[in-house]
């Protein structure tokens, strides 16, 4: 049997310290196994109903999505600058909908990706069990291997803020 290699590498990301751990990792990783990098943000729309009292405008979603879009093109060009990928070794993607079911289910499905490098949650225990935990979720259903960063390049752990 050979050694495991990925191909085609899902990270998602949210700003987070914790997303950004895994981000890094994700690039070298995809570096080592001359993978593909998918880059992914997702629009929770239930968050938009539940924190904004109502619903938010159609203009407002807009440049929520729009704002989203830029993120990733930040770091997919920072990437392509300072990392040596070539522009179709990295995809970047805003979908709408649950974080959980994208990352874990319908996203890597259509992408065919075969590793998720995910961060590790940012919430204390009792966040946890109010609202759940994407990471937890994503690590019991996703479809194909899952790596949870908890750790730098240097592989020291840094406690979430």
């Amino acid at each position: 049997m050979s050694e495991q290699e990925y191909k085609r590498i899902l990270v998602p990301v949210d700003g987070s310290p914790e997303a950004e751990l895994a981000f890094t990792k994700a690039k070298r990783v995809a570096k080592t196994n001359n993978a593909h990098l998918d880059i992914l943000t997702i629009l929770d729309t239930k968050q938009f109903v539940g924190n904004y009292g109502g619903g938010l405008t159609g203009d407002a979603i807009y440049q929520i999505a729009e704002d989203a879009q830029s993120y990733l093109e930040n770091l997919k060009a920072t990437t392509l600058k300072h990392e040596g990928f070539k522009d179709d070794d990295i995809d970047i993607h805003v979908r709408f909908g649950n974080p959980k079911i994208v990352i874990s289910r319908d996203f890597p499905e259509d992408h065919h990706n075969d590793l998720i490098m995910i961060g590790a949650t940012g919430l204390n225990a009792i966040e946890r069990v109010l609202v759940g935990s994407v990471t937890e979720y994503v690590n019991r259903h996703a479809l194909c291997d899952v790596l949870i960063v908890r750790t730098d390049l240097e592989n020291e752990y840094h406690k979430a803020k």
